[in-house]
């Protein structure tokens, strides 16, 4: 049996809370939403800090240090950031769901989510060069591949 499923989430370590996060980088995505629908949209205008092409921040031990604005999920406020994506594993165990199959705690290695599409890897532009959000609406970071 595997750690993430016999603890609570609160229940984890910092180092297995760390290694349930796939890195596929949709965190460090801006996202907008719609003041009137409340709607939620991604897009591919990506944190300063994340290097595009690895889908990883550069920075991520002193992230909040460079951007204050900077999420940190726990087990504390899993349940209320409602931007996280389906794929998320934080919010798939939160929901009572397991990790999908390209998850690299089940398969070694970050290259089956990369391959199954999953992660930012060669799909984003720097948030700096970016002037209206609008214009860099996306879908594929909704995609859950099992």
């Amino acid at each position: 049996m595997s750690f993430w499923n016999e603890k609570k989430l609160e229940e984890m370590s910092i180092v297995q809370w760390e290694s349930l996060c796939d890195g596929c980088g949709k965190c460090c995505l801006n996202k907008l939403i719609d003041d009137e629908t409340e709607e939620l949209y991604y897009t591919n205008a990506a944190c300063h800090l994340l290097d595009d092409g690895t889908g990883g921040c550069r920075r991520y031990p002193e992230r909040f240090k460079y951007v204050p604005a900077c999420t940190a999920i726990t087990a504390d406020n899993v349940a209320e950031l409602t931007w996280l994506p389906d794929s998320c594993a934080y919010k798939r165990l939160y929901q009572g769901k397991t990790l999908p199959s390209w998850h690299p705690l089940l398969t070694g290695s970050k290259e089956a989510m990369h391959e199954a599409g999953i992660s930012v890897k060669g799909k984003t532009i720097n948030e700096t060069k970016v002037r209206e959000l609008e214009d860099y609406i996306v879908l594929w970071p909704l995609k859950d591949v099992e």
